[in-house]
């Protein structure tokens, strides 16, 4: 089942059992994934990531303006987003990934941080985040 087909599903049920707020998270949700859907863009992982972060970032931004009560809903919905998205890797899953894909790239210095990110994006598939993977490449790389 697709992802989009999930959430208007959870949709449905959200709206039956009476939950405002996850109502209005979901159709924000469900909203941006149609509109990617209608550009021509199939990857419903990348929306729900890039939505994610939207909310977190907003969280950051709402916490240091000291307005808890938002802060503390755009990590609800952050939360529920990220309930669509597959386990992230643990350090030392993901670790092993980014090892395997410097050497697969033939990677050896910093120059070839590109080369190695590449490789290793790829084979974390959506499963980190890339400022992680971006640590440890450059630590594999001695950057």
């Amino acid at each position: 089942m697709a992802i989009i087909d999930t959430v208007q599903s959870d949709l449905r049920d959200a709206m039956r059992a009476g939950e405002k707020p996850r109502v209005q998270a979901l159709r924000l949700v469900l909203s941006e994934l149609q509109k990617a859907s209608k550009e021509g863009a199939d990857d419903e992982l990348a929306v729900l990531r890039r939505e994610r972060k939207r909310r977190l970032e907003a969280a950051r931004a709402y916490r240091e303006a000291g307005r808890v009560d938002l802060a503390d809903g755009e990590e609800s919905e952050a939360e529920l987003i990220g309930s669509y998205l597959p386990v992230e890797l643990s350090d030392e899953e993901l670790r092993e990934v980014v090892e395997r894909a410097v050497r697969e790239s033939g990677a050896r210095s910093p120059r070839d941080m590109g080369r190695a990110m590449g490789s290793a994006m790829a084979a974390v598939d959506g499963r980190a985040d890339g400022g992680r993977v971006s640590g440890l490449v450059k630590a594999a790389l001695g950057g």
